[in-house]
């Protein structure tokens, strides 16, 4: 790893913003991101090497910071989530059922032996893309809440799940690891709210601000790199490290300041970086040698759109099912830990990516119908993303 290396990285990063500045198409930045990986890359012209250690480990970074963000996205202290919940559960658990079927089949189909790992990603759903997108297109109402509801609820039921399930070998081991790292997130959650009530939050805040220390982002990289080396050392993934810290931080509320802080630092570099390391790592040259993993990939984008879909008979409307099933943080997450963990065939991550990409198309077009059919005014005091 090198600085003109860095250089190359930041600059073909940018493709990401480039993609969405046609406002009436929603596009997750990370797609130009991984799309950069990808042309310079193992499936490009190979100038990117993601088997670098240094590399590597800055995608780590990128990684752990990312799932920490995503975890702040959780709306979990919006009152009127809470009013939602119910229904919102409800349909998680229905989508559960049938997405374990549905793994079942899948591994059966295409005779791959991953169906609880393929249960969890039809189950899924990405709070950190369907959020965004909510916000973005001003869809509003009961439906809507609902729906954020019905998200939060299965992105942090599948990002505990994952684990076990990509490994179930191991699962007594995870299981372990898991609940370590669960209630050593909840401890830092009690820590943070003790805090806050005391007013040492504030001070701190206050003496940060006047003398531009950035006590914040220090005290927060601190937590999360700690809760990182923690889920390291009992062989969990960091994905879930990340995750809780940023519950933790979600149910206390996330101060501006941070939320600013942490945007930059991570959107501005180790987030891109992530991405355009996770694109290198792939090669589409093993999905044209293994047409199977093709197959495997729109089995998986179009079978998580089809049992979120489903609720339309719950009377969920058929877009808001289509917006339900975008994948990001977990076909991501599972092809990392797949990939660094041999857990997967060659080609198999690039199929995870593939279906991730079809519910993202899937979303996006189930968000244009949406907000074009019930607009619907914004219930008071609410905005999306309120909480985090």
């Amino acid at each position: 790893m090198t600085f003109s290396t860095l250089a190359v990285i930041s600059l073909i990063g940018l493709l990401g913003p480039m993609l969405t500045l046609r406002k009436s198409w929603p596009i997750p930045i990370v797609l130009g991101e991984l799309l950069a990986g990808v042309v310079f890359g193992n499936s490009g012209f190979g100038f990117l090497r993601p088997s670098s250690e240094a590399f590597t480990f800055l995608a780590d970074i990128g990684f752990v910071l990312i799932m920490f963000v995503v975890g702040t996205h959780v709306p979990v202290r919006a009152p009127l989530i809470r009013s939602a919940l119910r229904i919102g559960a409800a349909r998680a658990a229905l989508v559960g059922l049938l997405a374990t079927a549905g793994g079942i089949g899948i591994a059966y189909a295409t005779d791959t032996g991953h169906p609880a790992l393929f249960a969890v990603l039809l189950a899924s759903s990405s709070a950190a893309f369907v959020l965004p997108l909510l916000d973005s297109i001003q869809l509003k109402g009961t439906s809507a809440l609902q729906l954020t509801a019905q998200v939060a609820i299965a992105d942090t039921v599948c990002i505990v799940a994952l684990p076990l399930a990509i490994d179930p070998g191991n699962a007594v081991r995870a299981s372990f690891g898991v609940l370590v790292v669960a209630v050593s997130g909840v401890l830092l959650f009690l820590l943070l709210r003790a805090i806050d009530r005391s007013g040492v939050q504030h001070r701190v805040h206050t003496t940060s601000k006047e003398h531009k220390l950035a006590l914040e982002l220090r005290v927060s990289l601190a937590i999360i790199f700690a809760l990182a080396a923690l889920a390291t050392a009992l062989h969990v993934s960091i994905m879930l490290a990340g995750f809780a810290a940023g519950l933790a931080v979600a149910a206390v509320g996330e101060p501006r300041r941070l939320a600013k802080q942490l945007f930059a630092v991570t959107e501005g570099f180790f987030g891109p970086l992530f991405f355009v390391w996770l694109g290198a790592t792939i090669d589409l040259h093993e999905l044209w040698q293994h047409p199977r993993f093709i197959v495997l990939g729109v089995a998986l984008g179009v079978g998580a759109v089809l049992v979120h879909s489903l609720m339309r008979v719950t009377g969920q409307p058929t877009p808001f099912g289509a917006i339900a099933s975008a994948q990001l943080g977990l076909p991501v997450a599972a092809a990392t830990i797949g990939a660094q963990q041999h857990l997967l065939a060659s080609g198999e991550p690039a199929a995870l990516l593939l279906g991730a990409l079809i519910t993202i198309g899937a979303a996006t077009v189930g968000g244009s119908i949406a907000v074009h059919r019930a607009p619907g005014p914004a219930p008071p005091d609410y905005k999306m993303g309120d909480g985090a």
